[in-house]
């Protein structure tokens, strides 16, 4: 009934033109039109994205008269009459509280200009004291009392991560691994899985213990990039010589290949990177079996840029294709042999000869002796020298080495029983760039400890396990004298006391200690503070 009533009342007569100056200024006028409110209704306003209203409800509220809103029409039909164009609009102010708010000084100033009239959306009084409408009275909403809560269901949408340029994510997916971006952030959408496939991921490929690496994924791997320059199949036993044939030929910008383990892999597969990829500057294929001299003369003919190999466990090279290799690859820099027992001083003295850019010499169990390592003191540039578990190794020869060869920095003796004290004195007055020193089983006493804290004054790391004879004096003499010590290992130094290296922990903080029980309880701090909780099966 009220609805009828609503809209029998008759529509109130048009308010008058306003009058404007000649420049668009509002003349004075006894009364200020209602229209006006609805007309400025957006100035001040920030631009916020409104409330949704039905557009039929407005209409009826308006024709209903001012001040006497009606509910929106149900009728889809009479919906469908109102051709105005989409728009969003706020809750407006009743027409009846417009008009009563507004007055003479809120359209025209003193001096005669525009300005927002008091009754303007940015001038709302307060509604909160409104007395709501009673039952079976139209309800109209009121406006809020701060403006922005009409926008608080539509607020801008949180920013894209995919907004952000390819090379932005380009750089974040670089700090993933392998495993993390082609089975988690591949997954995530398209782009990201296209992002994935860029070819600066797959110029380094890291594929090592995956049994899942076959010839067929090698193959498919190398028709998709053809710019890998780095591949490591160690421990891959499904990889056949056809597989690497196959990445070879179509991969020859191959800078580093690695392949520690392969049993199964030949020198067909070392001849194919050879010859296909001439550019090679590492190759690390330690521990295969089947490898002969034949791989090796092929690749030091076609590989002169060759700086880095490691051949430990082979046990079919010789010296012959080391030779080879020496002859063929001068700016060689590290080299790694490792219980090859057909190596002999010949190679030494060949890569002594050749290979003047040498940094890093590791014969370690092969059949060297002193003879071929005293030619190593040509190498002017040598900084790591590992001579491991080499039975015909002097004194004599150390000492002449360490005066020779003044920038190096990385010793390891360890395995050599005929080392004592004496040279141990003169490494630590001659090595004026040691900072590495591995004693590990030789024929040392305290003396030897006493001699490095006393005239050595860069030695960082010094390891005498299972050196019987040191004890407790020499492990104290050591940490109180050195100034550059950092690392003392004194694994099953039977003769010297864990009380003795309990207190050296505490008086000398800044040095490691290694024993039996400090790298137990190193590595259960480290476990505590990665999260690590004992059960109570491992507690009992």
């Amino acid at each position: 009934s009220s609805l009828l009533f609503s809209t029998s009342l008759p529509l109130p007569p048009p308010p008058p033109p306003v009058r404007r100056g000649f420049f668009g200024s509002a003349l004075e006028s006894s009364e200020a039109p209602v229209e006006m409110v609805c007309k400025r209704k957006g100035i001040g306003l920030r631009a916020y994205p409104p409330r949704k209203q039905p557009r039929c409800a407005i209409l009826r509220g308006n024709a209903a008269g001012p001040g006497v809103p009606s509910p929106p029409s149900t009728d889809p039909a009479e919906c469908q009459q109102v051709l105005l164009p989409e728009q969003h609009l706020c809750p407006l102010p009743l027409a009846v509280d417009c008009a009563r708010e507004a007055s003479p000084k809120d359209s025209v100033t003193e001096d005669g200009k525009e300005i927002i009239p008091s009754s303007s959306p940015s001038h709302l009084p307060e509604l909160d004291g409104r007395e709501k409408p009673e039952p079976g009275e139209p309800y109209c909403e009121e406006p809020p009392e701060n403006l922005e809560d009409c926008c608080q269901e539509s607020q801008p949408p949180l920013p894209d991560i995919n907004q952000l340029p390819p090379s932005i994510l380009l750089k974040i997916f670089s700090n993933l691994s392998l495993n993390e971006r082609c089975l988690s952030a591949s997954l995530v959408c398209k782009y990201w899985r296209d992002l994935c496939l860029d070819f600066q991921f797959w110029k380094q490929l890291d594929l090592s213990s995956r049994q899942q690496v076959t010839d067929e994924l090698l193959e498919r791997i190398a028709s998709r990039s053809q710019n890998i320059t780095e591949i490591n199949i160690s421990d891959c036993r499904n990889v056949t010589d056809t597989g690497v044939c196959m990445l070879a030929s179509k991969c020859h910008g191959l800078l580093k290949y690695t392949a520690y383990r392969c049993k199964q892999l030949s020198d067909t597969s070392l001849s194919a990177v050879a010859s296909q990829c001439p550019q090679l500057q590492k190759v690390h294929v330690g521990n295969q079996d089947r490898l002969t001299d034949e791989g090796l003369k092929q690749l030091g003919s076609e590989c002169r840029e060759l700086k880095d190999i490691h051949f430990g466990q082979c046990y079919k090279i010789s010296d012959e294709g080391m030779t080879i290799i020496a002859k063929g690859c001068l700016k060689l820099r590290r080299i790694y042999m490792q219980e090859n027992k057909l190596v002999t001083d010949q190679s030494v003295k060949a890569f002594a000869e050749h290979c003047p850019e040498l940094q890093y010499v590791g014969f370690m169990g092969c059949s060297v002796t002193s003879k071929g390592v005293i030619h190593l003191t040509n190498l002017r540039n040598l900084s790591s020298l590992d001579l491991r578990h080499i039975t015909e190794l002097d004194n004599e020869t150390v000492m002449e080495i360490v005066k020779k060869c003044k920038n190096l920095t990385s010793l390891n003796l360890c395995l050599n029983w005929i080392i004592n004290d004496r040279c141990v004195e003169v490494i630590a007055k001659e090595g004026q760039n040691l900072k590495e020193l591995y004693l590990v089983s030789c024929k040392i006493t305290d003396y030897a400890l006493i001699a490095i804290g006393r005239y050595s004054m860069t030695i960082e790391t010094v390891d005498v396990g299972w050196c019987k004879e040191i004890t407790d004096q020499g492990a104290t003499q050591i940490a109180q004298t050195s100034k550059s010590l950092r690392y003392l290992g004194l694994m099953r130094c039977d003769k010297v006391s864990e009380v003795t290296v309990e207190q050296l922990v505490q008086q000398h903080p800044h040095i490691t200690f290694s024993t039996v029980l400090q790298d137990c309880k190193r590595t259960l701090e480290r476990a505590y503070q990665m999260g690590w909780i004992p059960s109570m099966s491992s507690a009992s």
